[in-house]
């Protein structure tokens, strides 16, 4: 028997700062979506790793941040002040939701700023001051974090985040079939359609640098436009049949179904009766079988505790 893991990439307007035109209507969604998330995964008791970045458990800032190491221009479009003024930029009250919410969910990094780790430009010492700084910023929340989520699954300077303390990280999703093919969209499209190869269940593993490894099995929402589109009008939600394929089987076998998504997301009420259909099977599997559904952390602290894949049934 396996379990289920739930990770979430909470961003606001960090995550599209450094993009020449960014999505205005995904960044206006952005706060809406965060509470109107906690509150669906509080209706199903289902607690979540919420990888927030840094700059959004603060109170205030001058948009300067003297001393970052990153280049000049990567805070142009901060505009400092405080969270009142700004909650775009700022999140303190999203991030206390998060850790007060009965659920008990896991708050995670995320990077202070959305610096993109395996970047060939980012340099150790900007993925350390990066870390470093959300470490304080959620040191003056009173949270610790154990677990790390790489900006647009960039995976870099893991060594880093060992330095640091961090325990864990969501690593890149184990290729599938399709990944390979010359017609990779189209492969992609038939896998939907047809459910041929269910999302894989991914072993934890530690790495090099003591860090546990646990990559992604699904991205709730790496399927839209019109794909999406002809697949529901014809078989049903195609996401929503991968998800399930997935659940069933970190029921039936051992290993860790790992599905993410961010709360931006969720720009419709289609996109919202997705997520509810998503954990409402997953809520019902749960409650008739042994399957566990856990976060990032105490799914590494297992791994760390006995140095193997963790085994829940």
């Amino acid at each position: 028997m396996g379990t289920v893991v739930l990770s979430i990439d909470a961003e606001l307007a960090w995550g599209f700062h450094d993009l020449s035109d960014p999505p205005r209507e995904r960044i206006a969604a952005a706060r809406p979506a965060w509470s109107r998330l906690l509150s669906i995964l509080e209706e199903f008791s289902v607690p979540a790793t919420w990888a927030i970045v840094g700059h959004l458990f603060l109170e205030e800032c001058d948009g300067l941040h003297t001393g970052h190491p990153g280049s000049p221009e990567w805070f142009v479009r901060d505009p400092g002040g405080t969270a009142s003024e700004h909650d775009d930029w700022f999140g303190p009250d999203l991030v206390r939701a998060v850790r007060d919410s009965p659920v008990g969910h896991e708050i995670a990094c995320h990077s202070f700023s959305h610096v993109q780790f395996g970047d060939p430009e980012t340099t150790r010492e900007l993925a350390a001051a990066e870390v470093e700084a959300s470490i304080e910023a959620a040191d003056g929340t009173g949270i610790e974090l154990h677990s790390f989520v790489f900006p647009r699954n960039k995976v870099g300077h893991r060594d880093v985040l060992a330095a640091y303390g961090i325990r864990s990280y969501r690593g890149v999703r184990p290729r599938q079939w399709f990944d390979t093919s010359r017609a990779r969209r189209t492969g992609k499209f038939l896998d939907a359609a047809l459910v041929r190869s269910p999302p894989p269940l991914v072993t934890p593993t530690v790495d090099e640098y003591g860090l546990v490894n646990l990559p992604a099995s699904l991205d709730l929402f790496g399927f839209e436009g019109l794909a999406r589109r002809v697949l529901t009008s014809t078989i049903g939600d195609p996401v929503v049949r991968q998800a399930k394929a997935g659940i069933d089987r970190a029921v039936e076998d051992d290993g860790v179904f790992h599905c993410w998504l961010h709360p931006n997301n969720l720009l419709t009420e289609r996109d919202v009766e997705r997520l509810r259909r998503v954990l409402s099977y997953l809520a019902a599997r749960r409650e008739s079988t042994t399957l566990t559904v856990e976060t990032m952390r105490t799914v590494s602290e297992r791994v760390d505790s006995v140095g193997t894949c963790p085994t829940t049934g």
